[in-house]
């Protein structure tokens, strides 16, 4: 169906426009817009497969495996890898946390670590 690769003729043009954040080292992309980037990518590739569009899967599996790298090489902050993965989850619990109990973040970080991920 000529709607699959409309679709993946969308992720190739992403992935074209996302190579210059990946080679270039000085780029800083915050990762509260990074990381759910990642992730839609990979929810589209998923449900792209299960509705038998191939090569849609595969395009949008491609722009995941990009915005993966930007999170991972490409965030602010002094650590790098998959560790960006991690220190995202671990903000976006903390912020649920704050919101649900209505502390301020203050409270528990500790001494001179960084509260956000972005």
């Amino acid at each position: 169906m000529w709607q699959d690769f409309v679709f993946l003729a969308g992720s190739v043009l992403s992935i074209v426009f996302l190579a210059p954040t990946v080679r270039d080292s000085s780029a800083r992309i915050p990762l509260g817009s990074s990381f759910p980037s990642m992730a839609i990518g990979a929810i589209y590739s998923f449900t792209y497969a299960t509705m038998g569009m191939r090569f849609s899967a595969l395009g949008s599996a491609g722009v995941a495996a990009m915005w993966t790298l930007i999170v991972c090489y490409r965030a602010p902050g002094p650590q790098t890898g998959p560790k960006n993965i991690v220190r995202f989850v671990a903000s976006m619990a903390r912020r649920s946390h704050r919101l649900l109990t209505g502390t301020r973040g203050d409270q528990h970080a500790p001494a001179g670590r960084e509260q956000t991920a972005d």
